[in-house]
């Protein structure tokens, strides 16, 4: 079962309909947040809905922006031929 699995996600013929999906599904979850009662929120960014998503997206583009200028500019990475020498 998850050989079928990893297979059909591993073929590169599969690439476009995983995407249509994943953005569908993306789709679906925003929408669904629409439908939530928000009673017990305290801030008015909590009765917004889609924060989450949102948060979450912009949260992760710093993760990643912060992690690469680390990499590259904090000394962490270093060349590919480093241990040729």
């Amino acid at each position: 079962m998850i050989k079928k699995l990893v297979d059909y996600i591993g073929n590169p013929e599969n690439v476009g309909k995983l995407k249509k999906l994943g953005y569908v599904s993306l789709v679906a979850v925003f929408i669904s947040d629409f439908f939530v009662h928000r009673d017990h929120a305290i801030y008015i960014w909590d009765k917004t809905p889609g924060w989450g998503a949102f948060y979450g997206f912009v949260s992760c583009v710093i993760i990643i922006l912060v992690s690469k200028f680390i990499g590259h500019q904090g000394g962490i990475m270093k060349r590919e031929d480093y241990y040729d020498d």
